[in-house]
């Protein structure tokens, strides 16, 4: 009995190790290039996947965006400014047969790529254009890395910069300038107000000369402004009429 046993036994071992080594079940987002003999045979997936033991073998690839993060990269900017700029990478797999079989690990070289492309393409521009024209670079960043990956299976599907270090010397001096082109406006502004204050100070004068009755009436405006309250002044208003006789007597005696 225990001759036929140990056999028994073994058989159903091997059968274990066939099925463990032959069955295979991917997700809806892998798929699952078999190489045969080591010839690439096709890319199956998703579900159950039939492996021929020891013949058989397969490498798995995710199809799901890739968020990859490019750490801070030292750039010299085209008018010699240094600065640390960081970016973040959107990408996925299109063609798994190619990101298996084009390069030896697509996601190291897809990262290594973007690191290089983002210092070359920073370095290319002036810093004023790294601060204000962002998604013109997002835009030849994302290009750049399409065109160069494709080959590899590889999508590039966005590439935004996250964050520009300036250093200290130049905050200081962009602040400066952030100052003076305030103060420069202000004055703009004061000098602008001066200006239509002129003009229309003018235009009342005009109006006044052709009708001296609105002279009396812009005085008497203006002594209300005065008498505000709690104020001691006291102003009495005297008409012209009654002060020419005096200004005529007095005429005549420096006669």
């Amino acid at each position: 009995m225990e001759m036929f046993t140990i056999p028994f036994l073994v058989a159903i071992g091997v059968v274990i190790f066939i099925l463990a080594n032959s069955v295979r079940v991917l997700n809806e987002y892998e798929r699952g290039v078999i190489f045969r003999l080591g010839r690439a045979i096709g890319a199956k997936g998703p579900g159950l996947i039939i492996l021929i033991p020891i013949i058989d073998k397969m490498s798995k690839v995710d199809l799901r965006t890739v968020t990859m993060d490019v750490p801070p990269q030292e750039v010299i900017t085209r008018d010699n400014v240094s600065v640390k700029v960081n970016a973040v990478v959107y990408f996925r797999v299109l063609d798994p047969m190619k990101a298996v079989l084009s390069v030896e690990n697509y996601l190291y070289a897809t990262s290594q790529l973007a690191q290089t492309t983002l210092r070359s393409v920073c370095g290319q521009g002036e810093m004023d254009d790294l601060l204000s024209e962002r998604e013109k670079i997002n835009k030849q960043l994302q290009e750049i890395l399409d065109r160069q990956t494709e080959p590899w299976g590889v999508k590039i599907s966005a590439v935004e910069i996250k964050g520009i270090d300036l250093p200290d010397e130049m905050k200081r001096a962009m602040a400066k300038q952030a100052e003076a082109e305030r103060e420069k406006r202000a004055k703009i502004i004061h000098s602008a107000g001066e200006f239509e204050a002129a003009e229309n100070l003018a235009k009342a004068a005009d109006m006044i000369s052709k009708n001296p009755v609105t002279l009396q009436l812009r005085y008497l405006q203006t002594l209300t402004e005065i008498a505000v309250e709690k104020n001691s002044t006291i102003l009495f208003p005297l008409p012209m009429d009654m002060i020419k006789p005096f200004l005529g007597l007095i005429e005549k005696k420096e006669n």
